[in-house]
């Protein structure tokens, strides 16, 4: 499996955010997007998530099913959390389970897998900012999707949150799946490729 992207160009409020951008990730491995604020990291991905349309280019996801739009095989973990307050820990995920489809980990499995295996009674509203980073976190396990979108993945987690969270990613690529992700800080995971945006990419 490869996502291909060629001559990618996206536009949002008027503005080029990005431009001739051209780049492609292969099963079991990763694509490290870096760069300053506002230069379109955040943009690209959406764009490969079908929230926001390219405005010229092409996204190829060869290996994928044919059937599927490229985002139908995604998994996006961006900044919301995407997390209903008043159900609990165990609603939420099984909410996102049943939505998604091609269920994998079961709620239980997924809950344990990222340390929340004692709130599953709790609604997500009283949970902590990195509770709620970890439960959004735990939607990438109930669902298989191949790929993974994930930016700023490390926001509201701490050291420990992060180690797992770098367990998961390597443990994702390790089943064939290819991951895509915008970040400020140090991301060790590997095999990976990196695409570093420029301020000047962002001008109009």
């Amino acid at each position: 499996m490869k996502l291909i992207a060629e001559d990618l160009a996206c536009e949002r409020g008027g503005r080029r955010v990005f431009d001739h951008l051209i780049f492609d990730v292969s099963a079991g491995e990763a694509l490290i997007v870096t760069g300053p604020n506002g230069v379109g990291k955040s943009s690209l991905l959406r764009v490969l998530a079908g929230l926001v349309p390219a405005t010229s280019g092409t996204l190829t996801l060869e290996g994928g099913e044919v059937e599927l739009s490229l985002a139908s095989q995604c998994h996006y973990f961006g900044h919301a959390d995407a997390l209903k307050p008043p159900l609990t820990v165990a609603e939420n995920l099984a909410f996102w389970r049943s939505y998604n489809g091609k269920p994998a980990a079961s709620v239980d499995d997924a809950l344990e897998e990222v340390g929340l295996e004692f709130i599953t009674h709790l609604p997500a509203g009283y949970l902590s900012a990195g509770q709620r980073r970890r439960l959004a976190l735990a939607r990438l396990l109930v669902s298989w999707r191949p790929v993974w979108l994930l930016d700023e993945p490390t926001s509201a987690l701490d050291a420990a949150s992060e180690a797992k969270l770098l367990e998961l990613m390597h443990a994702h690529l390790a089943k064939g799946g290819l991951i895509v992700a915008a970040t400020h800080q140090d991301l060790p995971v590997s095999p990976a490729r990196h695409l570093r945006f420029e301020a000047a990419e962002a001008a109009a």
